[in-house]
C-alpha cells in the first residue's frame, strides 16, 4: 500500500504546542479559581453570618449567564476569540485585586463582594463561550475527546489544590491572600493565550445580519439536536444541585465548629473523585453510549446525595463529595466531546452558548434556594430536598425518549 494513502496520526496532545499553552494557561487559572471558590463564602460568611447572603453572591457569579449567554456566543462567533479571552481575563483579575485593595483600607462591604461576583461571572461568560468554541482549532477532532478528558483530569488536581490551599491561606495568612493569588492567576492565564500562534476561528464572511437572527440561528441547531437539548436539560437540573450542595457542606462543617482550612480540605477530598473521573472519562466515553453514561450519573447522584445527611464528620463528608465527583467529569466528557465534534465551526459560539444558557440556568437557581433552605429549614432538611429533586430526575431520564431524525429511541441508546 502506498504510504501516503494511510491515515496520518495527530501529533500527541503533549506534543501540541498551543494546546499546551492554552491548557497551562488554564491549569494556573483554576487553581486561582478554585482558591476564590472556597473563599468567597467564608468571607461572607464572615460578614455577615448569613447563608442566603452567601447563596446571593453564587447567584450573582451565575447569574450572567442566563442574561448574557446568548448575545455572547453569537459575538463570539463574530470578534476574535483570542482577544476576547485575553481581556476576559485582564478583567477578572483587576475585579479581584479591588477585594485585596479595599481591605487593606479598610471599606470592603458585602456590595462590592457582590458586584465582583457579578463581574467576575459577566466576564467567564464570554470567556468560556470563547475556550470551548476555540478548542477544535487547536486540536484534531479525533483528539477531542482525549483533550477533553485531559483538560478535566488536569483541572481537577487543580480544583483539588485550590481550596485546601484557600482555606489555609484564608485562616493562617490572611485573608486577602487568597484573592491576590486568584489575580495573578488571571494573569498568567492571559499571558499564555498571547504565546498561542493558531487562530481560534476560521476565515468568515463580514458579518451583514442582525444579532437576534445569528442567536436564533445558534438556538434552532441545539433544539433540532435531540441528544443536545436533553443533555442540556440534565446538565441544568445536576448543576442546580451541585451550587446548593457547596453552601451546604459549607454550613454543615461550621456547624461542626470546624474552621475554614478544614472546610477547604472537605473539597479537597472532593476533588480527588473529580480527577478520578476524568482520567477515567475517555476510556468509558470509548466504551459506553451517551445515554447509558446520563443515566449511571443521575442514578449515582440521586443514591449518593442522601449521604450527606448521615455523615458524621468531615473526613465521611470529604469522601461522599469524592465519589459524587467522580461521575461528573465521566459526564461531561462524553457530552462535551460528542458536542464540539458535532457543531459547525461558524456556529460553536452560539450553539455552544445556548447550551450553556440551560446547563448554568440551574446555577444561580440553585445557589438562592440553597442559601434560603439553609436559613428556614436547615442543612439536614435541605439535603432531603434536593434529593428528592435528583430522585425524581433519575426516574425522569429512564422513562423519557428521545427523538433523533425520524427515529424514537430510550435514553439507554442515546441521551
Amino acid at each position: 500500500m502506498d504510504p501516503s494513502l494511510l491515515p496520518v496520526r495527530p501529533v500527541s496532545l503533549w506534543r501540541n504546542r498551543d494546546y499546551m499553552l492554552l491548557w497551562s494557561g488554564q491549569v494556573v487559572s483554576v487553581v486561582g479559581s478554585s482558591v476564590s471558590a472556597i473563599v468567597v463564602p467564608l468571607l461572607i460568611l464572615a460578614l455577615t453570618n448569613s447563608p442566603a447572603a452567601a447563596g446571593i453572591a453564587g447567584a450573582l457569579a451565575a447569574i450572567p449567564y442566563v442574561l448574557f449567554s446568548l448575545p455572547a456566543g453569537a459575538l463570539i462567533d463574530r470578534w476574535d476569540r483570542k482577544k476576547v479571552m485575553v481581556l476576559c481575563d485582564l478583567g477578572r483579575s483587576i475585579t479581584f485585586a479591588s477585594i485585596p485593595f479595599a481591605m487593606w483600607f479598610d471599606v470592603l462591604t458585602i456590595w462590592q463582594l457582590y458586584v465582583a461576583a457579578f463581574v467576575e461571572g459577566t466576564l467567564f461568560v464570554f470567556f468560556n463561550i470563547a475556550e470551548v468554541a476555540a478548542l477544535p482549532r487547536v486540536v484534531p477532532k479525533e483528539q477531542l475527546g482525549d483533550a477533553t478528558a485531559q483538560n478535566m483530569s488536569t483541572f481537577g488536581v487543580a480544583g483539588m489544590i485550590g481550596p485546601g490551599l484557600g482555606g489555609f491561606l484564608f485562616q493562617s495568612v490572611g485573608r486577602a491572600v487568597p484573592f491576590v493569588l486568584d489575580a495573578f492567576s488571571y494573569l498568567a492565564s492571559a499571558l499564555s493565550l498571547l504565546l498561542i500562534k493558531t487562530s481560534f476561528q476560521g476565515e468568515r464572511a463580514p458579518a451583514e445580519r442582525k444579532l437576534r437572527a445569528e442567536i436564533m440561528e445558534g438556538l434552532r441547531w441545539a433544539w433540532n439536536e435531540p441528544l443536545v437539548r436533553f443533555t442540556s436539560f440534565i446538565s441544568g437540573s445536576m448543576n442546580l444541585t451541585w451550587s446548593a450542595s457547596v453552601l451546604i457542606i459549607i454550613v454543615l462543617a461550621k456547624q461542626w465548629g470546624e474552621g475554614e482550612a478544614a472546610i477547604g480540605t472537605i473539597f479537597s477530598i472532593g476533588s480527588v473523585g473529580g480527577v478520578i473521573g476524568a482520567a477515567l472519562g475517555g476510556r468509558i466515553n470509548r466504551r459506553f453510549s451517551i445515554g447509558q453514561i446520563v443515566v449511571a450519573n443521575t442514578w449515582a447522584s440521586a443514591l449518593l446525595f442522601p449521604l450527606y445527611a448521615l455523615a458524621p464528620n468531615i473526613i465521611v463528608l470529604g469522601v461522599i463529595s469524592a465519589v459524587l465527583f467522580t461521575t461528573g467529569p465521566i459526564y461531561g466528557v462524553a457530552v462535551l466531546s460528542y458536542r464540539l465534534a458535532l457543531i459547525p465551526d461558524a456556529l460553536q459560539g452560539r450553539v455552544n452558548s445556548a447550551v450553556r444558557l440551560v446547563a448554568f440556568g440551574g446555577i444561580p437557581l440553585g445557589s438562592m434556594l440553597g442559601g434560603f433552605l439553609l436559613e428556614q429549614i436547615g442543612a439536614i432538611n435541605s439535603i432531603w430536598v434536593f434529593s428528592a429533586f435528583l430522585l425524581g430526575l433519575g426516574i425522569l431520564v429512564l422513562l423519557k425518549p428521545v427523538k433523533e431524525g425520524n427515529k424514537t429511541v430510550g435514553v439507554e441508546q442515546a441521551a
